[in-house]
C-alpha cells in the first residue's frame, strides 16, 4: 500500500494494489503525484471517505485521468454541493457528480480483485463512509490514532458519532488507516473508542 499526503491539511491518500490494478481512497493529492506513485498499476476505482474538500478536491480529476468511477456515500451530494459544508478554502463546491456511484450502509462491493465492505459512519459529517478491505479499516476522519473527528462542523452530529463509535467497536478489523496522521490498530482503537464514547455520553 502507498500512502500519499494531500495539499490541504496533509490529508492521507491511500493506493491499494492487487496484481496489475489498484484502488485509490480519497483524493487530496494531485493527479500528478498519484501518477508518479502508481508503478504501472491501473486504478480501477476511487473511494471517498467523505466530502470535505481536503479529501475530495481532485476526485473528478482522478476519474477523468484514470477512466474510473468514484464510490461514496449516497449522502455525499449534501456535502459536495454545499459551499459551507464542504469546507473548501474559497467556498467552491463539486457539482459534477456524473462519475459517482453511491453506496449504502452494509453494502458489499466487488471491484476487480478487491472486496469492499461499506460502513456508513456519520458524526464528523453526514456522508462519512468507512471501508473494510482485507481486514483493514479505512476510516477517513471518523477515527484517528488518538482521537475522533470533530463534531462541531456543518452536517456534524455528536449523537450520530456516538452511534458510529458503538457500531465500529463491533467490527472485526486489524489496522485503522485514518484520513490524517498515522495508522493505528484494533487494540489502540478499542481504548480510543471507549474513551470517546464516555466523552460523547456526558
Amino acid at each position: 500500500m502507498i500512502n500519499l499526503k494531500g495539499e490541504l491539511l496533509d490529508a492521507n491518500v491511500y493506493i491499494l494494489e492487487k496484481g496489475d490494478s489498484c484502488i485509490i481512497i480519497d483524493s487530496g493529492a494531485s493527479v500528478e503525484k498519484v501518477k508518479a506513485s502508481l508503478n504501472g498499476k491501473k486504478p480501477i476505482a476511487i473511494f471517498l471517505t467523505h466530502g470535505h474538500f481536503d479529501h475530495s478536491i481532485h476526485c473528478n480529476d482522478y476519474a477523468k485521468a484514470f477512466n474510473c468511477k468514484i464510490y461514496a456515500s449516497e449522502k455525499i451530494p449534501m456535502t459536495l454541493g454545499d459551499s459551507v459544508a464542504i469546507y473548501s478554502p474559497d467556498h467552491s463546491t463539486i457539482d459534477d457528480l456524473s462519475n459517482f456511484e453511491y453506496l449504502k450502509d452494509g453494502q458489499l462491493l466487488k471491484v476487480g480483485d478487491f472486496d469492499v465492505q461499506c460502513i456508513a459512519a456519520p458524526g464528523h459529517s453526514i456522508c462519512c463512509m468507512c471501508y473494510l478491505i482485507d481486514g483493514d479499516l479505512f476510516a477517513g476522519d471518523v477515527l484517528f490514532d488518538k482521537g475522533i473527528g470533530r463534531t462541531d462542523l456543518k452536517n456534524s452530529d455528536k449523537t450520530a458519532m456516538l452511534t458510529t463509535l458503538k457500531k465500529l467497536e463491533k467490527q472485526d478489523f486489524q489496522n485503522v488507516f485514518s484520513g490524517h496522521g498515522e495508522k493505528s490498530n484494533h487494540d489502540i482503537q478499542m481504548k480510543n473508542i471507549a474513551l470517546f464514547k464516555r466523552f460523547l455520553s456526558r
